[in-house]
């Protein structure tokens, strides 16, 4: 049987404790800071000669030194909208499933499957994006799409322009694939926290499946089901290489058009560093970094914010 500890030892471990979490927390915050004072450092030529101006310039020329992020902000937030705009309902219906339908014996390895498809590395889907998908999205979805919406008015705009496969709507549609996993994980997790007291008492007077996972389940998990879709947003607007490949790597915003190739932050960063010759369009880079940076921050405050206040609306009840 071993010693208790002593009132002087245990003091000392606990201070030794508290000392290490402390450090860690100051870490975290210095590294924090310590990117963005290196990423505003070096767009300081870009802020200088543009400004504010930058965000919604949408001519980008290396060659003539004009630089505006227009156009990769643009299909940032495009690609990661229609992406969770996939993702949300199918992952939605994938946690369902393994909570609420599926058999046992079909719960475990479909979950782990679903959880395997999250370590695929990026490149790996965006080559199967490229090769494979974007050919097959371009003959059974575009062309005939197009010709069935193109010439329609308001929706039409959407559908028209070139059929290649590859542009805004392809790469949403592989980073809905991405995320997917993610999304459903969380899902999966929190509704399974839910007390079974509460969906065997509603099994008992009547309630469907779905009345089950609307009227208790949800409103029982929604502040961690609101978590995983801001994980699963925080990944889209993130990814580099799976968007590279299939997005089309275009900084011409002509038409509204989900089939235009356009460009994202991610993708105009990694095909342009290594690259850029010149001071003004490193830091026009740079500028980039740093508004994804500050995009990624303000998605995340939010989620924190709709959390919190889903988290307060419930303790009132």
């Amino acid at each position: 049987m071993s010693k208790p500890t002593s009132p002087a030892t245990a003091a000392r471990q606990d201070a030794a404790f508290a000392l290490l979490v402390k450090a860690a927390t100051l870490f975290t915050l210095v590294l924090f800071s310590g990117i963005i004072v290196f990423l505003i450092k070096d767009a300081m030529p870009t802020l200088d000669k543009y400004g504010l101006s930058f965000l919604w310039q949408k001519t980008w020329s290396p060659s003539r030194e004009t630089f505006g992020a227009l156009v990769p902000i643009y299909g940032t937030l495009v690609t990661s909208f229609i992406a969770l705009l996939i993702a949300v309902p199918i992952s939605f219906g994938i946690a369902f499933f393994l909570t609420e339908i599926s058999p046992p014996w079909l719960r475990r390895p479909l979950g782990t499957a679903i959880e395997l498809l999250a370590g695929i590395p990026s490149i790996v889907y965006g080559m199967w994006g490229f090769f494979v998908f974007c050919p097959f999205f371009a003959e059974f979805f575009q062309i005939p799409v197009g010709d069935l919406l193109g010439d329609l008015p308001i929706v039409g705009v959407l559908f028209s322009g070139p059929r290649f496969g590859i542009g805004l709507l392809a790469a949403g549609i592989v980073l809905a694939i991405m995320i997917i996993p993610y999304i459903a994980s969380v899902m999966r997790d929190v509704f399974e926290q839910t007390p079974a007291l509460m969906k065997e008492s509603a099994y008992g007077i009547g309630c469907t499946k779905w009345e089950v996972m609307w009227k208790i389940i949800l409103p029982f998990t929604k502040s961690g089901v609101v978590g995983g879709i801001m994980l699963g947003l925080g990944r889209a607007l993130g990814e580099t290489m799976a968007i590279t490949f299939v997005i089309g790597n275009s900084y011409r915003l002509t038409s509204a058009s989900l089939f235009t190739p356009s460009s994202t932050i991610t993708s105009a960063i990694a095909n342009e560093f290594a690259e850029a010759d010149s001071a003004l369009h490193i830091s026009a880079l740079m500028e980039l970094g740093l508004i994804l940076f500050l995009i990624t921050f303000v998605v995340l405050v939010l989620s924190k914010l709709l959390v919190r206040a889903i988290a307060k609306k419930e303790g009132t009840k």
